[in-house]
């Protein structure tokens, strides 16, 4: 149904008569609690600050998302800037006002968009193809290592060539550097989930570069920051300490990934003892934030212990249940992690640095693109693919914002550095989701030597029955017959007649479509498919003779007692 301009001016009046009392109570509460350092206090101005972020978020994204048709992530980043530290948030109450070299929000706030980070990027590894990830992740390893030497030879000669820095080698062009490698993966996620292209064969490339990319940005800060306070300090450079913090990352993220692959089943196994499959979705979240939180521990961002987590139990056979049950939580999280992004921009920080600004942003972009999209152009892609696979690795978020803060908190760089990496961030969160949003399309973006995704179903057992009665019935016997064979069965969406079938390496998909029957599948799969099919087939018509036999004389409805 089609909404008129009164009844949507009077739904957009209603959410801010929702947010209206929060900020008032916010105003009226939130700015002392916070001085006075008493736990109720700061819990109370939390509680607030969370009130008017979820509405404001919520609101943002419908906002750009119905009535500007613009990916609903930059209406939830404005929604931030809006009523964050740097916007109305001081005027309302909500926050104090920003003192220049200092984080400007809360350690409690900032902790509640790192768990929404971790729930982002652990949904984001349940809805990859682990088959595929696989076949792709030589592809998505040099997108990754393309994608942060360029970018860091780029931002590096760009800061000297805009005037930023004096030399090659000094602390503000190695963080221009090292500012320009960052990919914010949970905004790729987001759009890529939001255009059901995350299992796709430039989704799973761009996740996989992603991952490589995080890892290699933390190798490459931790350099940088042993070269520059050697640097600054007039001393030597410790390399071994350096080594160590770089071979303990990856040591990690290889060990884990390697581990977590192998005992996915098992891990499986030990959840659906649990039962109920809200206590599997629990558990299973706990997981993915114990080993966000060694990652953590390891030197390493917590959202790649998240994604591995994921990714591990991408393939077992209650994956789909994990994932609809954690889909609430994830719709309130992920809201204020972009909305938490947002607020962290400062955008009087950029106000002496706005056209130096736009030339090292757009030099990182390029570089960005051309990074991570020229080694997917000489491997599996064509050029609309390697597009694809470029853009999707160009948006900065938190960890480029974090990295930026490194340096600004360090001493290493000016703030109007720090406003220049601000000015990256927003320009590259901005564009990257719309350009994302119009190249994700159905044309296919693979070489002919790339040859098929290898993810997508080629078996097709299906019957036309005589109306959608029979055909349901048949449909539910198939399921039963599955069930049988210790298949985990699941049906997709409460409102629609498809349901997943897994079973180890097995996934298959039936669904009634009118009065057909049809069963999907890969080819080798097929023909245990197809025993199924006819098994089912086969008791379903034995039911009907049976009734038929009963009612041979036609006496079948004076037997119902009434």
């Amino acid at each position: 149904m089609r909404m008129g301009g009164a009844s949507r001016f009077g739904w957009l009046v209603a959410g801010a008569g929702i947010l209206l009392p929060s900020v008032v109570l916010a105003a009226g509460g939130a700015g002392g609690g916070m001085d006075g350092g008493d736990i109720t206090h700061r819990m109370t101005a939390l509680v607030l600050q969370l009130a008017v972020i979820l509405c404001a978020a919520k609101l943002g994204g419908v906002l750009f998302e119905r009535f500007l048709r613009l990916p609903d992530v930059l209406g939830e980043l404005v929604a931030g800037m809006v009523v964050g530290p740097y916007g109305l948030g001081p005027l309302l109450g909500l926050f104090a006002p920003p003192e220049p070299g200092v984080f400007p929000i809360s350690p409690e706030l900032y902790g509640i968009a790192t768990l929404a980070s971790i729930v982002l990027l652990y949904m984001a590894g349940l809805e990859t193809d682990l088959s595929m990830f696989l076949r792709y992740s030589v592809v998505g390893s040099c997108v990754g290592v393309g994608g942060v030497v360029v970018s860091f030879l780029v931002g590096d000669a760009a800061a000297v060539w805009f005037g930023l820095a004096d030399g090659y080698g000094s602390p503000a062009a190695l963080f221009l550097g090292t500012i320009s490698t960052a990919t914010s993966v949970g905004i790729s996620a987001r759009v890529l989930s939001r255009k059901n292209k995350i299992d796709s064969p430039e989704g799973v490339t761009v996740l996989s570069g992603a991952v490589v990319d995080d890892v290699l940005g933390i190798v490459v800060l931790a350099v940088v920051v042993g070269v520059s306070r050697v640097k600054l300090g007039g001393g030597s450079i410790a390399w071994g300490g350096i080594a160590l913090v770089a071979s303990k990352a990856l040591g990690f993220w290889l060990f884990c990934s390697v581990v977590g692959m192998l005992s996915a089943r098992r891990i499986s196994k030990g959840l659906e003892r649990l039962g109920s499959p809200q206590t599997m979705a629990a558990v299973s979240l706990g997981l993915a934030l114990l080993l966000a939180g060694l990652a953590e521990k390891a030197s390493l961002a917590m959202i790649i212990g998240a994604y591995i987590m994921g990714l591990s139990l991408s393939r077992v056979d209650a994956a789909h249940a994990l994932r609809q049950h954690l889909v609430p939580v994830y719709n309130t999280f992920v809201g204020i992690f972009f909305a938490v992004m947002g607020m962290m921009v400062d955008l009087r920080a950029m106000k002496g640095v706005i056209v130096v600004g736009v030339l090292y942003s757009l030099a990182a972009m390029v570089a960005k693109v051309a990074g991570c999209g020229g080694p997917a152009l000489l491997l599996r892609f064509n050029l609309r693919g390697a597009l694809r696979v470029g853009v999707g690795m160009l948006p900065r978020g938190e960890v480029t914002l974090l990295v930026a803060g490194v340096g600004l908190s360090g001493g290493f760089i000016p703030a109007e550095i720090f406003g220049v990496a601000v000015m990256m961030t927003l320009l590259s969160t901005l564009v990257a989701p719309l350009i994302m949003m119009r190249i994700y399309d159905d044309r296919n973006g693979l070489s002919r030597e790339g040859g098929d995704a290898g993810g997508g179903k080629t078996g097709l057992v299906s019957l036309e029955l005589p109306n959608p009665d029979v055909a349901d019935f048949l449909l539910g016997q198939v399921l039963r017959m599955f069930e049988a064979e210790e298949c985990y069965v699941h049906q997709v969406t409460p409102r629609a007649p498809i349901h997943q079938v897994r079973k180890d390496e097995m996934t298959l998909t039936v669904q009634r479509q009118g009065n057909c029957v049809q069963l999907s599948c890969s080819a080798e799969d097929k023909e245990f498919a197809r025993l199924i099919f006819l098994e089912a087939l086969a008791s379903v018509i034995k039911t009907f003779e049976g009734l038929r036999e009963m009612d041979g004389e036609g006496t079948l409805r004076q037997r119902i007692v009434y």
